[in-house]
């Protein structure tokens, strides 16, 4: 397949994957806030058990959604990254110059806004991470809206800053997202990084042995108190390139439908169904909403944009081919739709049944990446050719 055919595969993929995600959000919170709220509810709360011999795995439908469904999002996050340094966009430093600027400040600065707000409350700074991310499937779905006037390069530049913000997210659920620790089965899991080094070193191609050896890796990260989706991006580091027909190319073409059109959509109807019951304007103004809507709003955008125009500025990188100061700052602000990562690194920075900021971190998020979504596209417009 051409590159030309891989791009265009690609944005349509995602675009589509972005309108339908917006379709589950918005469901989701219909729902939550009608007559079926207890059905809502009680499908996220439904006991789901998994047992074999002495090895028990009890949780109920949400944790399954965002523990088991996400790590296969994680996997295909950890394909494409894998892809792209060794043949693509991140292969050479004068691809990745710009967008890397560009993802750094991305995350630098929502994350200082963020802090700033909610200063002097530890329970909300464990928050400080949640407007860093940026939805490709989401802001690529906006784009779809003005057609075939965004320039390609445009498209390529925001993949390849939320593939980079992608990698960014992962360090940080590594580093600032685990439990305590379990050695014994981190020890596990250790091996069975071993067992996929042994697999990728004798040349084996088949993805089965790889398939398997992952699922018995999920199951040890699971256990061992570091966050389980880490073991999809783990595994993904381990599936072969090589060859025309590479393991990694079959297995990111075969998963990527899946979660475009089946994981996403579901992680969003059973993360966003927020109520709103009780909700005023004075709601918006609270410490976790407003560094939430600020950082992805207002931080993205000064991010995103400050750092790329001092990158072109100072020669570091060149303008995209094609595009225009204006379209920047209108996909800036499209880097500020942070929905399906932000509400995932918000699960774990607030838990549900402990964390008095649980749900609160959704308002900001919905509000900030609709705001993001609407700025960003009125910009674009306006800076287009038609």
């Amino acid at each position: 397949m051409s590159l030309r055919l891989s791009l265009k595969r690609f944005f349509a993929m995602e675009a589509a994957s972005g309108l339908l995600l917006i379709a589950a959000a918005v469901l989701a919170l219909i729902i939550n806030n009608s007559s079926l709220a207890a059905w809502y509810q009680g499908f996220l709360d439904a006991p789901v058990q998994v047992r074999l011999g002495p090895l028990d795995i009890a949780k109920p439908a949400l944790l399954w959604i965002n523990d088991l469904l996400m790590a296969l999002f994680f996997l295909l996050i950890g394909l494409e990254i894998k892809r792209e340094v060794l043949q693509g966009q991140l292969a050479r430093f004068s691809q990745v110059a710009l967008p890397g600027a560009a993802a750094l400040g991305g995350m630098l600065v929502p994350a200082l806004i963020y802090v700033a707000t909610n200063h002097g409350d530890e329970a909300a700074l464990a928050g400080w991470a949640i407007p860093t991310a940026t939805d490709i499937a989401f802001a690529l779905g906006v784009l779809a809206l003005l057609g075939k006037r965004v320039p390609t390069s445009l498209k390529l530049f925001l993949m390849t800053l939320a593939i980079i913000d992608d990698l960014g997210a992962i360090v940080i659920i590594a580093l600032f997202y685990s439990a305590e620790v379990s050695g014994a089965a981190l020890g596990l899991a250790a091996a069975c990084l071993g067992v996929l080094l042994a697999l990728n070193r004798l040349g084996v191609r088949a993805l089965g042995p790889y398939l398997l050896v992952g699922l018995v890796l999920w199951v040890c990260v699971l256990k061992s108190g570091v966050h389980a989706t880490l073991a999809g991006v783990a595994l993904a580091f381990f599936i072969p390139l090589r060859g025309e027909r590479s393991p990694l190319i079959i297995l990111e073409h075969a998963l990527h439908p899946w979660v475009a059109y089946v994981i996403l959509p579901v992680f969003a109807f059973a993360n966003a169904g927020i109520s709103l019951a009780g909700i005023s304007a004075a709601s918006f103004t609270h410490g976790v909403p407003l560094g939430i809507a600020s950082g992805l709003v207002l931080g993205k955008m000064l991010g995103v944009f400050g750092l790329t125009w001092l990158a072109i500025r100072l020669r570091w990188a060149a303008m995209p081919h094609g595009a225009n100061w204006g379209q920047l700052l209108g996909v800036a602000l499209l880097c500020g739709i942070g929905f399906t990562m932000s509400i995932f690194v918000g699960s774990l920075a607030f838990d549900a049944a402990s964390s008095p900021y649980a749900g609160e971190d959704r308002l900001g998020i919905l509000t900030g990446s609709c705001l993001a979504a609407l700025l960003g596209y009125t910009v674009l417009r306006a800076n287009l050719k038609r």
